[in-house]
């Protein structure tokens, strides 16, 4: 009788005692589970991960390496910016098509708003209906023909010398780019404001430690960068506001003259001014700052991608002769009969299409994405993607995945036969202009470019490498940038096959 009462005041204290501990567990406030977030590398302190991008190694190279350690979604601490790297196919089609629209908005760099007119500009400001208006911008193709007539005839001009074809093709992409943005009548201001433009570009396209450390006053100042793109963004504005003062002074005049009706858009300062005079129902108006904002974006975004593209082509192209008699082969067999490269022709030359294919495959114009910024916390491929965290993607990575592509690292125009994976950012193993709803708006014109100018190089020149080079030492070393271009400027023979008619 005493073990029973024993027993029984036993179990009664268990249950008091367990009744207890469920009552304060219930009671106390519970513990914060922390985030799972994306792998990366070792922080310290202050600097974050800057310290494994510091290096010889070019950064999409170096995240490349970094991700086949850490996986295709990386963690990094750069600065004070908490930053996601995006190294792979399905993980990129995640950020750009699954969520977009919550990827859809460019971060605040200071260096940018600086000389962008605090991201009034296209690619730099927030995603909406001003970013989306410019894209109806009609084409310019008149004007790239006439500009890729005269590089031809140049070229003809040189007797049995190397040229340095590298510099040719950022010449004529700036003139093309003057022309379409300011017409004919800027000669004064082209000139001045290259220089201008290539400063910029160059401020623009490294490592900014003010981005990084965007709240420290103390990197602002010691830093430099405020001040220097400040003195470059006013240059850059006075030359801009002369430009458009002077059209609308024209625009005024021929209005007076034509009597508002024979008036046309004759570059792209002209569509932009005459939008305000248009019931267009846009919702919103042009200024002068809108304005000098897109067509500093267009200078950046647009001067020299389509002359990188062909840079590196033409480099691929010496490199691989079997490649280069193939392709020639195909060019010259649709033009011999109209001894003139006509561009209505263009879309038939399929071996072409491969080819450029596999150049923007090896040779992104812009390797790293531009950087993109996340409105609202996400589960992205099992890990948590915080609000404000900046996403980049390495589409340099991405277009040479193992698991993707065949010997990622061949070039291999041939292995686009019978496959539908184009440049429009459909497919997200190959998207070397980005993809969703800020892919590059001027894909279309920027490859109508690269596809004419190959055809022409191709059809009336054949081209050798200086002092008899062989081709399999052609240096094919890269510059980092705001695109990346040869480290080396690519000096060739052209030997005349097709005269350019007058």
């Amino acid at each position: 009788m005493d073990e029973l009462a024993a027993l029984s005041l036993a179990i009664f204290i268990l249950i008091a005692t367990s009744c207890v501990t469920i009552l304060i567990a219930l009671t106390r406030k519970p513990k914060t589970i922390a985030p799972t977030l994306p792998p990366g590398p070792r922080k310290l302190p202050i600097l974050g991960n800057l310290h494994n991008l510091i290096g010889p190694t070019l950064p999409h190279r170096r995240l490349m390496e970094l991700a086949v350690e850490h996986g295709p979604l990386m963690q990094l601490q750069l600065g004070e910016t908490s930053t996601v790297v995006v190294s792979s196919p399905e993980i990129a089609m995640e950020f750009l098509q699954t969520h977009d629209l919550n990827f859809a908005t460019k971060p605040f760099l200071p260096s940018a708003a600086t000389v962008l007119y605090n991201g009034r500009d296209i690619a730099f400001g927030p995603y909406g209906d001003y970013w989306r208006h410019p894209k109806r911008v009609r084409s310019f193709g008149p004007i790239r023909a006439q500009e890729v007539n005269e590089l031809v005839r140049s070229i003809s001009m040189v007797a049995a010398g190397a040229v340095n074809l590298s510099g040719l093709l950022f010449s004529l992409a700036y003139r093309i780019t003057c022309r379409t943005a300011f017409g004919n009548k800027a000669q004064n201001q082209e000139e001045a404001f290259l220089p201008v433009l290539q400063q910029i570009m160059k401020a623009l396209g490294g490592l900014s430690l003010w981005d990084l450390f965007p709240s420290s006053n103390l990197v602002r100042l010691v830093s430099g960068t405020e001040r220097k793109l400040k003195k470059l963004h006013a240059e850059a504005d006075a030359i801009l506001e002369q430009v458009i003062n002077e059209h609308v002074a024209r625009i005024r005049t021929d209005r007076v003259e034509d009597d508002d009706e024979h008036h046309q858009d004759n570059d792209l300062v002209d569509v932009f001014l005459n939008l305000n005079t248009k019931n267009h129902g846009l919702g919103f108006s042009i200024t002068h700052v809108e304005i000098k904002a897109v067509i500093l974006d267009l200078f950046l975004g647009g001067s020299d991608t389509s002359a990188v593209i062909v840079e590196w082509a033409m480099s691929e192209l010496m490199k691989h002769p079997r490649v280069m008699e193939k392709v020639q082969k195909e060019v010259r067999k649709m033009f011999d009969a109209k001894l003139v490269v006509d561009e209505a022709d263009l879309d038939e030359l399929h071996y072409l299409d491969m080819v450029i294919k596999e150049t923007l495959r090896l040779h992104a114009p812009a390797p790293l994405i531009s950087p993109r910024e996340c409105r609202e916390t996400t589960m992205i491929g099992g890990y948590e993607v915080q609000a404000k965290t900046r996403v980049i993607v390495n589409a340099w990575a991405i277009n040479r995945d193992p698991r993707h592509w065949e010997e990622p690292t061949e070039f291999c125009p041939e292995r686009f036969i019978d496959t539908y994976v184009d440049y429009n950012g459909q497919n997200f193993k190959f998207i070397p202009f980005g993809a969703g709803r800020r892919v590059c708006p001027g894909i279309q014109s920027g490859m109508a470019m690269v596809k004419l100018l190959l055809a022409k190089l191709l059809y009336n020149f054949d081209w050798k490498l200086p002092n008899e080079n062989n081709s399999l030492n052609i240096d094919m070393s890269e510059e980092f940038g705001l695109t990346v271009k040869r480290k080396n400027e690519l000096f060739l023979i052209p030997v005349l096959r097709h005269p350019q008619p007058q």
